[in-house]
């Protein structure tokens, strides 16, 4: 039960109290409400994108998983998965390298032009995709890499940067440098100390900005469209060309299963984030008052 308003509160903060609670529901029901539509849809037996009488009634004739079917048995969307899964892992892999040493340099106070290079850095965040998208064609047309697996990897590695650094960076906010001195006055060479003190702390926010570059990479079609090839078609690309020339409710059975692996991806992230958190909290506290001998 919700606790009761203030007393002091005029009548125009009460309204406004209930105000706000009613705007943020309408756009919760905005953003979800699609999402929440395309999974019936996905199970409809016939290949129409609206609701049938069968299922208005919840008849069971009128739901098939036969777009399921379609999605794991066909050839263009196994071959579509296989390169979003490769393309994903990859360029995640690289920009979450990338990023973290990059955050890591970036945090250091005595680092020059920090702001440029951070401007510089979350850049493909701020650009236009399609300008970007555009850039990369023609850079990578002349190095050879336009219509290769290394040129889509290299894109989206670019493209998830960004998240991994603001991530990794916000996480080392709350670092404390004392434990890199305490440890290198016990003789800790530069690679024990990152390995053993630097990352277990800072590893939420790492694996944090990997899932969020996972799903950039994943979901990402514009980039994929002007720097691959047919051979890297991915699942998003299927899905564009699925809409433009053939018209499939499979394409929504995909969506729903997308939509099942972001909500699975970002509760991940919350986990993650909840756990840093706890992280700092335990090492602020013993910073402050001491670790005690038997821990």
């Amino acid at each position: 039960m919700a606790a009761p308003l203030p007393p002091y509160l005029s009548a125009t903060e009460r309204v406004w109290y209930y105000a706000f609670r009613v705007i943020c529901g309408l756009i919760f029901f905005f953003l979800v409400f699609p999402l929440v539509v395309v999974v019936p849809l996905s199970f409809n037996a016939v290949p129409f994108f609206t609701f049938t009488k069968e299922m208005l009634a919840l008849d069971p004739a009128g739901y098939s998983l036969k777009w399921y079917e379609d999605f794991f048995t066909s050839l263009n969307w196994r071959g579509a998965v296989q390169n979003s899964i490769i393309i994903a892992f990859c360029a995640t892999l690289l920009s979450t390298t990338l990023g973290t040493l990059a955050a890591l340099g970036l945090s250091r106070p005595n680092m020059p032009a920090k702001t440029l290079l951070m401007s510089i850095l979350i850049s493909p965040m701020i650009v236009p995709l399609i300008i970007s998208a555009a850039g990369m064609f023609f850079f990578y047309s002349r190095i050879g890499l336009q219509g290769t697996h290394l040129g889509v990897i290299l894109a989206h590695a670019a493209l998830g940067t960004p998240f991994v650094v603001i991530t990794v960076t916000a996480t080392l906010v709350g670092f404390d440098n004392s434990l890199i001195r305490a440890a290198a006055s016990l003789g800790a060479t530069p690679p024990t100390i990152f390995f053993k003190v630097i990352v277990p702390l800072i590893l939420p926010g790492v694996i944090s900005g990997a899932l969020f570059a996972f799903i950039t990479s994943f979901d990402e079609v514009v980039v994929v469209l002007f720097v691959g090839s047919f051979k890297q078609r991915t699942i998003p690309w299927q899905m564009f060309s699925g809409i433009r020339e053939h018209i499939s409710p499979t394409i929504l059975a995909v969506a729903t299963i997308l939509t099942l692996v972001s909500v699975a991806l970002l509760i991940s992230v919350e986990m993650l984030r909840r756990r840093g958190e706890r992280l700092r909290g335990i090492t602020s506290y013993y910073t402050a008052v001491g670790k005690p001998d038997n821990i």
